[in-house]
């Protein structure tokens, strides 16, 4: 059977991920470093919000920051028995502001400042009989490396008083009914549902400020600088959001509804606790009055449950609402109740579970929240750890331990040279406050200086130049003053990058071209819209055959297929084509360029159009629904003609099973083609892409056989081959050491599948692209 009659994406089964390499475990591999190379910031008012005002110094209370500081996770180092991360502690987000009361007209009294930040986190957990109370403070760090607290808020009722402890009053409390931090602190919380202890800036509760970063469910509003949940149905597992003590991780939200069963689902977790209402078997407080512990409280204090008049909390009124204590709720699990069955979460809010990146299995804490995103008691953690929380707070680091990644000032600089017809453009990622400086050199050791003085221009930083050299190095010259706290006493001044900008050679021979490119993904809901592209090269206008086909997809098998996609192609910012339903009159056109046929009257989406040399990127809508949907696009010049296909993407949700990434392409002529082919993950973090592919993973089929397969394509025996061709074809860099996949191989005609997927059964937004390549 002619290949060419089938969709590309349909000809192979799912291949599942192998295991990716060291280091690979997501204790060292889950921290967030993308975004510090950026000033911490807050806003100082309601006011300043509004006006998107914020400052990189400020002073109020304990919290003084006479000069900025970066912001988050700046380093990350290992031994065999622990995990060690420096923070600043301060929020990637713009922080603030922060009041006291809900009417706005008291200042919270104290601002965040840096931290000074060394944690660390067992690498391998262990579980005791008898289990460890949380502690006041830091319980964990977020992978953005501000502090975890957990659900107390450090005051008590105070019976014979016969009012709350609070820093109004002096008190401390009886420590018998014990404040909710949320419910009694929650006003005092920013945008970001966090606030300070004294300087140190914390969570207590949901991080939708996190969450959102790493693309966990959350949108965000610009316009009034908040935050919300989504609303249609959770499609993907929540990514780790931190670390506890103990070396177990805090995921989000949302788990597989089968714990041990990746393909069950997709839904938000309950937890075991409910309040004491009367209903589900609980005490009814509201009739009892606050006279008894639920059986929890009692271990955790070492009290009798039935209180005497001393000891009884307030009646349930408007002032002490049930909720108000962390005593006011039951374990359901000590009421008859069975975790699995009614609630998810155990004790201690966690379970044994599978998880993207525990596919064989971890206890697991997650984050508990009502479905429109409000807290849900008890949060983060119980009353106790799961684990023995040996990690913790450390003065140094004692041990010899290998360094992960650097942050902030101090982080690796990635340089990519690109030829254009003006000359060279030289590209890093940059850090605010940097100066840099660009020399040049024939051989990739003794360089002349060409330019400095050159300003950060943000995370990332440009330089165009008329001089071509075999070689550009970028070097981090200055720094503005900051505040050193926090970051391991690492400057990154005279870091430097390398980049090679090799003479173009072709590698393409006869007439071999590009002659058809296809992906299949997924469309709308919960996986968006995907972001294909493509490049023609060369001179002289191209004619084209485009296609989204969803109902088509039917005759193949495919389930879930979109029912009405509609096609339209851009230039910039201008479409250029577009169609919603295809017509007959370019079924000759689809028969010519060997498409597979459409049923006449189908929903499928098609057109045929002229385009000249130029980017253009695709759109694939959904018309308000979801499902699988191919995109193909077909050169159907015949000949040798003077333009060609030349680069295609499409950015994408990778899942697993069936809702991996599968694009797919054609080779015609005598000869073979070049190509350059990759699907990034962790280097889109520093496009600012959230929620990005952890670790993709590449394999090259032709037929059922595999041609080629990549996991890290720093480690490949042809990475420098690989890195010179992404220069000179015009791709941006892959950071050294990262976790993108990349192939450089020589295909004679034929047609070809590329299988993306995470390592591990992860999942995530990746970018498959493919380039002509020298």
């Amino acid at each position: 059977m002619n290949l060419r009659f089938l969709p590309l994406c349909l000809l192979l089964p799912v291949v599942a991920a192998a295991q990716s390499a060291t280091p690979s475990d997501p204790r060292i591999t889950s921290w967030n470093l993308a975004p510090s190379g950026r000033y911490a910031r807050l806003y100082e008012s309601t006011a300043a919000k509004n006006a998107g005002t914020a400052v990189t110094t400020w002073s109020r209370g304990a919290g003084v920051q006479a000069t900025p500081a970066y912001a988050g996770v700046m380093h990350v180092s290992y031994s065999a028995s622990w995990v060690y991360v420096r923070s600043t502690g301060l929020g990637y987000h713009t922080m603030g502001p922060w009041y006291g009361n809900a009417a706005q007209t008291q200042n919270f009294p104290n601002f965040p400042a840096s931290q000074n930040v060394l944690y660390r986190i067992p690498r391998t957990p262990t579980v005791p009989t008898t289990k460890t109370l949380t502690p006041g403070g830091a319980i964990g760090y977020g992978v953005d490396g501000v502090a975890l607290f957990d659900n107390r808020d450090a005051f008590s009722y105070a019976a014979a008083s016969g009012q709350d402890a609070s820093p109004a009053n002096g008190l401390r409390g009886d420590g018998i009914w014990n404040r909710d931090a949320y419910v009694n602190e929650g006003v005092t919380f920013d945008p970001a549902l966090a606030h300070q202890a004294g300087s140190n800036y914390h969570y207590h509760a949901n991080t939708p400020a996190l969450r959102y970063l790493l693309g966990d469910r959350v949108t965000y509003d610009a316009a009034t600088k908040s935050y919300a949940e989504e609303t249609a149905a959770p499609a993907r597992h929540s990514p780790i959001l931190g670390w506890l003590a103990d070396g177990h991780p805090l995921y989000g939200p949302y788990g597989y509804a089968s714990p041990l069963d990746p393909t069950s689902g997709v839904r938000r977790m309950v937890p075991g606790y409910a309040k004491r209402d009367g209903t589900l078997g609980t005490t009814n407080l509201a009739v009892t009055g606050r006279t008894s512990l639920p059986a929890w409280a009692q271990r955790a204090q070492n009290r009798a449950g039935t209180l005497t008049a001393a000891q009884s909390g307030p009646a349930v009124n408007a002032v002490y609402t049930l909720g108000h204590y962390l005593e006011d709720y039951d374990y359901l699990g000590e009421l008859g109740k069975t975790q699995g069955a009614d609630f998810d979460l155990d004790l201690y809010n966690g379970r044994f579970c599978v998880t993207p990146e525990f596919p064989q299995g971890t206890y697991a804490y997650f984050l508990t929240i009502e479905a429109d995103g409000t807290p849900k008691f008890p949060y983060m953690l119980g009353r106790w750890y799961y684990g023995s929380p040996t990690g913790g707070s450390v003065a140094a680091v004692g041990e010899t331990v290998a360094e992960y990644v650097r942050g902030g000032q101090s982080q690796a600089l990635a340089v990519t040279a690109t030829a254009t017809d003006a000359g060279v453009t030289v590209r890093w990622n940059s850090v605010e406050g940097g100066t840099y400086a660009v020399a040049t050199s024939a051989d990739g050791t003794t360089f002349t200086p060409l330019a400095g003085g050159i300003a950060s221009a943000g995370l990332a930083t440009s330089y165009a130049t008329s001089v071509r050299a075999a070689y550009y190095r970028v070097t981090l010259t200055a720094l503005a003053v900051f505040d050193s706290r926090g970051t391991g006493g690492l400057s990154g001044l005279d870091g430097f990058g390398t980049a090679a900008l090799p003479v173009q050679t072709v590698g393409t021979t006869g007439t071999a071209r590009l002659v058809n490119l296809a992906t299949r993904a997924a469309v709308g809901g919960a996986a968006g819209t995907p972001i294909a592209g493509f490049a023609v090269g060369g001179t002289g206008a191209k004619r084209l055959l485009l296609r989204a086909v969803g109902p088509g997809l039917a005759a193949f098998g495919v389930s879930g297929a979109l029912a009405d996609p509609a096609l339209s192609v851009v230039a910039g910012s201008a479409t250029v084509a577009a169609n919603d339903n295809w017509v007959t009159a370019d079924a000759t056109t689809m028969a010519a360029a060997g498409a597979f046929a459409l049923t006449a009257g189908s929903r499928d989406a098609a057109l045929v159009t002229t385009l000249g040399p130029g980017t253009y990127s695709t759109v694939i809508g959904a018309n308000g629904g979801a499902g699988t949907a191919l995109l193909e696009v077909y050169d159907t010049d015949t000949g040798t003609p003077a333009s060609r296909l030349v680069n295609a993407s499409t950015r994408a949700f990778v899942g697993t099973g069936s809702e991996v990434l599968i694009p797919g392409f054609v080779v015609s002529g005598t000869g073979t083609v070049r190509l350059l082919i990759r699907a990034v993950g962790p280097t889109l973090a520093s496009f600012g892409v959230a929620g990005a592919l952890a670790d993709p993973q590449l394999t090259l089929y032709s037929g059922a056989t595999a041609v080629a397969t990549n996991d890290n394509w720093a480690t490949a025996a042809n990475a420098e081959a690989v890195a010179a061709a992404a220069t000179t074809a015009g791709a941006f860099a892959l950071a050294n050491g990262s976790r993108d996949a990349a192939l450089l191989v020589d295909l004679p005609a034929g047609a070809y599948t590329a299988n993306v997927a995470g390592a591990g059964g992860t999942t995530g937004t990746a970018l498959f692209e493919l380039y002509l390549a020298p």
